[in-house]
């Protein structure tokens, strides 16, 4: 799986997590928030984002993203439930790496899966299946205004 960072181009999974290390590591009494976000554009074919925003507190960010193109998906639920599906992936794999890498304690690392869905519009009536999805994965969710890893940095790259 690749990556993209604005700012050092194309990185596998392994280059990109060591690069966040490195990051967290710079400025170790920092307070950080891990973001894993994920958008979707429908044209001929499904373009699906999945971003991981780190957020050092106070300091800035830095971001990656991957992208996946699938077959056009016209249902709104079925699109929303694959993109919770390919954050909680990719959060599922972050997770791991930290773990292995010796974060002992991944409450300190605030990881959050931001959701594109919202109380108005078309998303309304998923919200309680796709956040228990998150939840029940271990991960705390957050929904638009607050899902600016989905709704802001994933979808800067769906176009």
């Amino acid at each position: 799986m690749y990556f993209t960072s604005p700012s050092k181009g194309k990185m596998d999974f392994e280059e990109m997590m060591a690069d966040i290390i490195r990051y967290i590591k710079g400025l170790p009494t920092s307070a950080y928030k891990i973001i894993i976000g994920s958008d979707s554009m429908v044209k001929n074919d499904t373009c699906f984002i999945t971003a991981i925003v780190v957020h050092r507190l106070g300091k800035g960010a830095r971001y990656y993203y991957h992208k996946k193109i699938q077959r056009k998906i016209k249902s709104l639920r079925q699109k929303i439930f694959y993109e919770t599906a390919l954050s909680l992936e990719v959060g599922g794999l972050v997770h791991k790496y930290f773990a292995d890498f010796g974060f002992d304690d991944l409450d300190d690392l605030n990881v959050e899966i931001h959701i594109d869905v919202s109380v108005h519009g078309d998303t309304k009536n998923l919200i309680r299946e796709v956040v228990g999805m998150v939840t029940g994965s271990g991960f705390r969710a957050k929904i638009k205004p607050e899902a600016y890893g989905a709704s802001t940095v994933a979808d800067k790259h769906t176009k």
